[in-house]
């Protein structure tokens, strides 16, 4: 059986393990990362979450990917091919102890879904009240759906969509490009 979905409060050390863990990605496959990024309710300083940290690397082309699963398996990060059934335009990685789990997300820099999520992100730091409101809805739905994950995921949805379209209308801009490396 699953475990119950957890709502920890905010943890001022999740940027930290995000830093130590972005050094370690880009020293084994920084040459094939144009930019990287915290996402996630971990990356939104005062935000209730998963104690998951998300990790968003963009490459140029997914084909990429692949040269990427050895190096990263070697600071602790797994493949996970069977998302990419949902997600085609994503390859899944995740390790890391239950205390220090993560999540690393490798997209094409061009992708609506590294656009999204840095909107989604960003909407939240920029709005306090509405994270507020995004961490009341998850714990409601973390203790309505106990151990479903994919059920509480899909209850998140229509809220992440409406604060991705107003973040859209605040920024006028459809493609971020998050932070460069490697002069990109």
């Amino acid at each position: 059986m699953r475990r119950p979905i957890e709502i920890a409060e905010y943890n001022p050390r999740w940027p930290l393990y995000y830093e130590e863990d972005k050094a370690e990605i880009l020293r084994v496959i920084g040459d094939k990362v144009q930019a990287i990024e915290h996402v996630g309710s971990t990356a939104v300083p005062g935000l209730g979450a998963k104690p998951i940290i998300d990790i968003m690397v963009a490459i140029g082309h997914l084909s990429e990917a692949q040269a990427c699963i050895k190096p990263l398996r070697s600071i602790d990060y797994q493949y996970v091919p069977k998302y990419e059934e949902f997600i085609p335009e994503r390859r899944y990685f995740h390790g890391g102890p239950p205390e220090r789990h993560r999540h690393l997300h490798m997209v094409e820099r061009t992708s609506d879904f590294w656009t999204r999520h840095l909107l989604f992100r960003d909407y939240l730091r920029a709005h306090p009240e509405v994270a507020r409101q995004y961490q009341e809805l998850k714990e409601e739905l973390a203790a309505e759906h106990g151990s479903d994950m994919e059920g509480y995921t899909d209850a998140k949805t229509s809220f992440i969509e409406s604060a991705v379209a107003k973040a859209r209308m605040e920024d006028g801009r459809r493609g971020r490009q998050g932070d460069c490396l490697h002069g990109h």
